[in-house]
């Protein structure tokens, strides 16, 4: 168990770890202790070799039963057959392998991160090192600019800000000590004495002794947790696990019926098996997985095209059964970017639009539009933000990006709103001394010469460390003393920004007579003009509101999870409304008593979790997906991956998003973008009714073959199908118009229908029965053909006319099930071009099989007379009047809403 560091004095650290702030380590002990710990490297478990990997793809139902289908094609001589079925199973084996090989390549992005090289104190010597030879006990030197290689406790640090947004998702710099911290069980961001490896140094400069490395470390463990945490088979995998087990029970069923009538009939028993065998080999739809992967593979062709980009393609089919997006709120819900929202002097509120650190934007007084040039105390309040800085604003490619403390950054961006950049205001007021923020005072000061000479110290810092060293205020441009009254009303006003999530800064300044001496420079922060506060957040994409109500009315819940601070959470989940006015919010600290069973009933009432830590993502998403969820999480940062791969949706940002959280995500936002979630989502809605659609008339085409062939033995009737014409039917009639039926246009109820039972399998909703009745009437009208025709003309033109028949009972077929509910002439007839252009083209092909003398030797067919081809269609048009008429029937009310 690890220690908890934190606690404990520095000087008690050194001493456990038997290491000195003066000598550090000995060569021989760091030696020594790298044999004992390894190196400071994030392990990988054993490599799985690429044939495990492999073979693993061959284990699904659906594909040993299309093996078993090859063989025994093979073995009765259908090579035409067994050839397509096995490239077919080689097709969804090479894609299996491929995105399973590509989901393990998460450690490697994590490792990434690893190789740096570090300066240590050794023996009382600097020298530098590469990272993973730093071991417990060694003292490293922390810079600007560095990023931190091991987990390690403060013994020294200067005016130290870190960025950890990586772990704890929180976008401000975090100020860091060497103090020690007496509370327990404090969450990753809020321990300040320590540092973790991962994170890096935005200002500053420190000593801290190594305490953990590698996979000891907390980015070690999120490591360890992506290697222990397995994929979820999505729900299309376990529907069509269910489909593989029930036609493997329908094939063997069928074999045995038919097989045991023939005997009865007095039919000899090897051409009884080997009739029996191929109406099993029938039953199996060869081309099902070959269009459901096409039809996802042009799914995630489409999304890419709206900047959501496929990983693994069950993904595309999985976000339609989405019940609940948690989201991380730093650069998912946010833009992970501090932004000043508004601005508070001479007892005036003052808002500031734009957004990030582009110097654009307005600035508005109770809704009506101010010019910042008319209003002297406003100038002057983002005059003294500005300068009091030690950052930079940038333009790189178009776009704006701060050099230092993203704090800053934020002041620089209001102050350019309003004319004054950092460049000219220094080289008007340029800095004469500094006194560096203080995590003790709280406060940073700077001392400037005006164009006149005069001597100026503007501070900013804490709302009360300002305010108690404060002594005048000023009120329409007069000096005048600050009251009790003054200071009440402006910290009533910090208590209501700090309620709804703003964290703010206050300014202040005082002249000077002289340039202050070092030891001077704590005196000028005192007795000091109030000017202001500056309220700033890190904001709401805006965007993201509008996708959230969408969400809520696809029966979509959103759920926000945020390693930042409660109130933050608090405030940016109630105005983007992913909070209910009753729902509850949970902290790490809550989490961390809780065990899963006593979580998993409060799910339903908590949409904010703040303050967790990775291992607390994944525990959520596990209590969610224990009640049953799809969960779909979505995130940016290295604490996110674990979540993401333990949910059954991971989504990662395409472009403030870690390597990490992208290798091990499901799908990839190209930009960033909440709402495209929503969108995808929609997507992969209508994604599932087109499968369900090609399923449901594949499976009816099938249906209808061995029901054919079955009366036929049933009545005593010869062979009604050859071969060579249950191939054309199999390969053309399925496969085209399947294919087309995957690229349907969107139900119009798509997103105003709650998410589908991710349990119920591909036959729910009457799909199954269907696929028996409509089998039934096509077999039955098939076989009536055949046996009208072969009593009239022979064998081979009654073989001739119950080819035909069944190909344009398939077709009708196919033109009634494009919409489970809506009938065809109101979703419209050319609605979809590339389905109408398919049957098309089976109806000439199917003609011209009939008639052409070149193709009649090869389908053995004779041609039909102009009545008996009409009747064939008058017979075939009776399963698209049955079709629509039990669509009728079951959704007459739904029938009558406008479209």
């Amino acid at each position: 168990m690890a220690r908890p560091w934190f606690q404990m004095d520095a000087e008690e650290v050194l001493r456990v770890l038997e290491s000195s702030r003066q000598e550090g380590l000995s060569v021989r002990e760091a030696e020594r202790r790298l044999r004992q710990h390894g190196p400071n490297l994030l392990r990988e478990e054993e490599r799985r070799t690429l044939w495990p990997i492999l073979s693993r793809q061959f284990k699904d139902v659906m594909i040993l039963i299309l093996l078993a289908a090859a063989g025994i094609a093979g073995w009765m001589g259908d090579f035409t057959d067994a050839v397509m079925i096995l490239v077919i199973v080689g097709l969804n084996a090479s894609l299996g392998f491929a995105q399973e090989y590509r989901a393990e390549r998460a450690l490697g992005a994590l490792k990434k991160l690893e190789r740096l090289h570090v300066v240590v104190r050794r023996e009382g010597k600097f020298a530098e090192i590469p990272s993973q030879e730093l071991v417990p006990g060694d003292l490293m030197a922390l810079n600007e600019g560095q990023r931190i290689p091991a987990d390690g406790r403060l013994i020294e640090a200067v005016q130290l800000r870190l960025n950890e947004s990586q772990l704890s998702g929180e976008a401000a710099s975090v100020v860091k000590h060497p103090r020690t911290l007496h509370k327990k069980d404090l969450s990753l961001g809020d321990r300040l004495n320590m540092v973790f490896m991962g994170t890096s140094v935005v200002a500053g400069h420190a000593w801290a002794v190594v305490t953990e490395t590698g996979m000891e470390t907390e980015l070690g463990k999120i490591a360890r947790l992506l290697q222990t945490i397995e994929e979820p088979k999505t729900p299309l995998q376990l529907r069509l696990a269910y489909l593989g087990k029930w036609l493997a029970g329908a094939a063997v069923a069928m074999t045995g019926v038919i097989f045991i009538a023939g005997l009865v009939r007095g039919e000899p028993t090897e051409t009884m098996l080997l009739t029996a065998i191929s109406l099993a080999v029938a039953v199996i739809p060869e081309g099902l997985p070959a269009v459901v992967t096409i039809v996802l593979a042009i799914g995630a062709q489409a999304m890419v095209r709206r900047n959501a980009l496929i990983r693994k393609l069950p993904a595309v089919e999985t976000l339609g059964s989405v019940t609940t997006i948690c989201s991380d709120k730093t650069g998912t819900l946010t833009q992970n970017v501090m932004s000043v929202e508004i601005v508070y002097f001479e007892g005036r509120l003052v808002n500031i639009t734009g957004s990030g650190y582009a110097p654009e934007g307005n600035f508005h007084e109770k809704g009506a539009r101010l010019d910042p040039k008319n209003v002297p105390a406003l100038l002057q309040l983002l005059r003294a933000a500005a300068l009091c800085t030690n950052a930079r604003l940038e333009q790189q490619e178009n776009r704006w990006t701060i050099l230092g403390d993203p704090t800053e950054g934020a002041l620089l961006a209001a102050a350019a709103k309003a004319g004054f950049w950092k460049d000219r205001l220094e080289a008007e007021y340029p800095r004469i001394a500094e006194r560096p923020f203080d995590s003790n005072r709280k406060l940073m000061t700077t001392v400037h010469q005006d164009p006149s000479g005069r001597l100026w110290a503007f501070s900013k810092g804490s709302v009360e460390e300002i305010l108690r060293r404060a002594v005048w205020v000023t009120e329409g441009g007069t000096l005048m003393p600050l009251t009790r009254h003054h200071h009440d009303k402006i910290m009533q006003i910090h208590r209501e920004l700090a309620a709804d999530g703003v964290r703010i800064l206050a300014c202040a300044m005082r002249g000077l007579e002289i340039v202050p001496s070092e030891e001077g420079l704590k005196d000028v922060e005192e007795e000091t003009v109030f000017l202001g506060l500056v309220g700033m957040m890190d904001p709401p994409r805006p965007e993201v509101e509008a996708a959230v109500a969408n969400c809520r009315e696809a029966g979509i819940r959103p759920v926000m999870i945020t390693g930042d601070h409660r109130m933050t959470a608090e405030a940016i989940a109630t105005h983007l409304k992913i909070r209910g006015p009753k729902d509850r919010i949970l902290t790490g600290e809550d989490l961390e008593s809780m065990s899963l069973d006593e979580l998993a009933p409060l799910i339903p009432n908590v949409s904010v979790y703040a303050r967790v830590s990775p291992e607390q993502k994944v525990k959520i998403v596990q209590a969610l997906k224990r009640r049953g969820g799809i969960v779909a999480m979505t995130g940016d940062g290295v604490n996110d991956a674990p979540a993401l791969r333990m949910a059954d949706i991971g989504v990662a940002m395409g472009r403030g998003g870690t390597d990490v959280a992208r290798e091990a995500s499901d799908i990839v936002l190209l930009d960033d973008n909440f709402a495209t979630i929503v969108w995808a989502v929609r997507e992969g809605r209508i994604i599932y009714d087109n499968i369900r659609k090609f399923t449901r008339y594949m499976l009816s085409t099938n249906s209808g073959e061995i029901m054919t062939m079955f009366f036929a033995i049933l009545f005593g009737l010869p062979l009604p199908l050859l071969p060579v014409q249950i191939l054309w039917i199999n390969l053309m009639t399925d496969g085209l118009p399947a294919l087309a039926l995957g690229v349907e246009p969107a139900e119009r109820d798509v997103m105003k229908r709650p998410p589908r039972d991710a349990k119920a399998s591909l036959f729910a909703e009457g799909l199954g029965l269907q696929v028996v009745w409509v089998g039934l009437v096509m077999g039955l009208g098939t076989i009536g053909i055949f046996g009208w025709a072969q009593a009239k003309q022979g064998l081979g033109h009654g073989q001739t006319a119950a080819f035909f028949v069944l190909t344009i009972f398939q077709m009708f077929s196919v033109l009634a099930m494009r919409s489970e509910r809506n009938a065809l002439w109101t979703i419209g007839f050319f609605s979809n071009r590339k389905l109408i252009s398919a049957v098309f083209v089976i109806v000439i092909l199917q003609l011209a099989i009939t008639y052409s003398p070149l193709l009649q030797p090869v389908f053995h067919t004779t041609a039909l007379t102009m009545g008996e081809l009409v009747l064939c269609v008058g017979v075939a048009l009776t399963v698209y009047l049955a079709v629509e008429g039990e669509k009728w029937l079951r959704f007459r009310e739904w029938s009558r809403r406008p479209a």
